[in-house]
């Protein structure tokens, strides 16, 4: 059986996500979940708690705006459970824009060569 060809006028779908970066974080709070690092229930409070504090002079339209309260929630998480500490936060987002501000245009941007540390388990 074969399906019929879809219409040549027909519209395509819209992306699933606005920025390829807010794909990337959600992935990663899935795989972080699904690895044990937080439970749903944890998620969904702390993300829910950022999400109502920044909503107070925020649109929250699905954009960057609501991505980076997810970030925001997502670093507190981790960094209260010991795997990402604020202050190694704060270090790979200084590595990381020197990185990129010092990378030409067009070329992939990488960090120095000692590269983050792992993390500890």
């Amino acid at each position: 059986m074969s399906r019929p060809a879809p219409a040549v006028d027909a519209p395509p779908d819209p992306p699933v996500f606005e920025a390829p970066w807010h794909g990337e974080v959600f992935a990663l709070t899935v795989h972080l979940q699904a690895q044990g690092r937080f439970t749903w229930p944890e998620w969904t409070a702390r993300f829910g708690a950022a999400l109502a504090e920044a909503g107070e002079g925020t649109s929250l339209d699905g954009g960057d705006d609501y991505f980076s309260v997810w970030v925001s929630a997502l670093e507190s998480l981790l960094a209260e459970d010991g795997s990402a500490p604020l202050s190694e936060q704060a270090r790979l987002r200084a590595a990381w824009e020197q990185a990129y501000l010092s990378t030409p245009h067009g070329a992939p941007v990488r960090l120095p060569e000692a590269g983050p540390p792992e993390p500890e388990r």
